[in-house]
């Protein structure tokens, strides 16, 4: 009887082991390979899947997401035979979980080892100079190699980056000097660059200064002439004026003393005047001069004031 109450508990309990063992549930970017009877049988998908306990099982476990990986450092020799320890890191994505799981025991060995060959072999190439200058094409070349090899693992490598390029101790103390030296050189040449500009500039300015001060020198010269010429041509107008001036007053006396002589008495008032002239040019002439030239008849005074009157006589008949 216990027999019998026993064989449906065990029934039910292996029933319910049957169905844990059924159903599994798969999370998301996530991807589980089956094998049946131990051979391939599919990729479960994220979410419920059904499957046959005892027969099938579930053999690998992938993650989709983009995974980095980290590449040890290592040693590498550039063209010029110098050492440079060198790191880096990987970016990959699993693409296809069967050859993920069948394509390579390990691809994630795989992906290291072979990014540290590519890598060595990448800076043998080059110079040490350029593996400093060159970052970008290294990274472009290891991704390219990886990525052509990882097609048969079923990964997608995304990206490769150099973390650390070190060189010896040797090394960065002379390029330490170098880059010292190069920076004092450019500072060399900016203070004579700056040197040169500022002779430029002085030169520049005295020139310029030059040229304003002739041009100053020169209007001033041409002012200083159109003065000269106004003043000229003011003296002159101003002479010919004073001419016309004095030759107007000697008319205007000729013709006042033309008139006297129509006058009743104006002979003798013209007698007196001659007279008094030229008894006043005789005193002035011989106060100025230590010799004294007289005329042959200077006692005969009447004569001479004579011989005036008859000029002035003839002078005055055309005037009637």
């Amino acid at each position: 009887m216990e027999l019998l109450l026993s064989f449906p508990l065990l029934i039910l309990l292996a029933v319910i082991i049957f169905g844990f063992k059924s159903f599994t549930v798969v999370p998301q970017q996530e991807a589980y390979v089956v094998e049946r009877l131990g051979r391939f049988h599919k990729v479960l998908n994220p979410g419920l899947n059904i499957l046959i306990p005892f027969i099938d099982r579930i053999a690998y476990k992938h993650t989709l997401k983009e995974i980095p990986l980290d590449v040890p450092s290592q040693v590498c020799i550039t063209r010029d035979n110098t050492q440079l320890t060198v790191d880096g890191i990987i970016y990959f994505q699993v693409t296809d979980p069967k050859l993920a799981s069948y394509g390579s025991s390990n691809y994630i060995m795989a992906i290291t080892q072979l990014a540290q060959t590519t890598l060595r072999s990448v800076i043998g190439r080059m110079e040490l100079d350029k593996t400093f200058e060159e970052r970008d094409d290294i990274n472009a070349t290891v991704v390219a190699s990886l990525d052509q090899a990882a097609i048969s693992w079923g990964v997608k490598v995304l990206r490769y980056e150099i973390k650390d390029l070190v060189p010896p101790q040797e090394i960065l103390r002379s390029m330490q000097a170098q880059i010292t030296a190069e920076r004092e050189k450019r500072a060399r040449i900016a203070e004579s660059e700056g040197r040169k500009i500022e002779q430029i500039n002085l030169a520049s300015g005295r020139r310029e200064a030059d040229i304003q001060q002739s041009e100053g020198e020169m209007q001033a010269a041409i002012n200083e002439s159109n003065g000269q010429r106004i003043a000229q041509v003011n003296r002159a107008q101003g002479e010919a004026e004073a001419l016309r001036l004095v030759a107007e007053a000697n008319a205007d006396a000729i013709r006042a003393v033309a008139a006297a002589l129509q006058n009743p008495g104006g002979n003798e008032a013209v007698n007196l005047k001659v007279a008094e002239q030229y008894v006043e040019a005789f005193g002035k002439l011989a106060k100025e001069n230590n010799t004294l030239i007289m005329p042959a008849n200077v006692a005969d005074i009447g004569a001479l004031v004579s011989a005036g009157l008859k000029i002035v006589e003839g002078n005055k008949m055309p005037a009637k």
